[in-house]
């Protein structure tokens, strides 16, 4: 008898249990929808003037967009400089050094955050205006530096992480020169 009574409660409990289940991932599945809706952008504004928006893509980089931020919104990357820049392929900023230290110091290029992101590949080309995350030999190695595509180059492309794109201002990111500054990167949540 005991038998035929714990059927239909433990019957109840388990539908119990599904619907609990099904909604916790209706939930996070609409959080989840949120999240990738607000994307955040940043606008880059440069010392000598001119902006350049960047609109990220944290489908394909999450940690990526996620460290690129949280950098920014501390603020880690106003009034650095741009340390290279390559006719037609890439201007790189993201050395904490270049605030304070002369643009042909040995080590300008070599510095970083202090911690390493491991890297993301992913089917994003690299084309002009594409955001990637600069590394050493290690594709685990990035941290901080960054670089905008001047120009197309399919050999970054799958060995290097894409995260975002230039949306407006291009035409500033052709300006730049090694040395100019950065006032101030600002992150917008949509």
């Amino acid at each position: 008898m005991t038998g035929t009574v714990a059927r239909p409660r433990t019957l109840r409990i388990v539908r119990a249990l599904f619907v609990v289940a099904v909604t916790a991932l209706v939930a996070n599945g609409v959080a989840a929808q949120d999240k990738a809706a607000r994307t955040p952008t940043a606008m880059i504004v440069m010392d000598n003037g001119g902006e350049i928006v960047l609109e990220f893509h944290s489908k394909d980089a999450p940690r990526h967009v996620e460290n690129f931020v949280a950098l920014a919104k501390k603020g880690f990357y106003d009034g650095q400089r741009v340390h290279r820049v390559e006719p037609n392929f890439v201007v790189q900023f993201g050395d904490p050094q270049s605030k304070t230290k002369p643009m042909d110091n040995p080590s300008m290029g070599s510095g970083g955050p202090g911690y390493t992101v491991k890297a993301e590949f992913n089917s994003r080309k690299f084309e002009r205006g594409v955001l990637g995350m600069a590394r050493t030999q290690d594709p685990d190695s990035a941290g901080s530096q960054v670089y905008i595509m001047l120009g197309p180059a399919p050999s970054l492309n799958g060995k290097y992480t894409a995260f975002g794109q230039v949306t407006k201002g291009m035409e500033v990111v052709d300006k730049i020169r090694v040395g100019d500054r950065i006032k101030s990167i600002k992150v917008v949540e949509k």
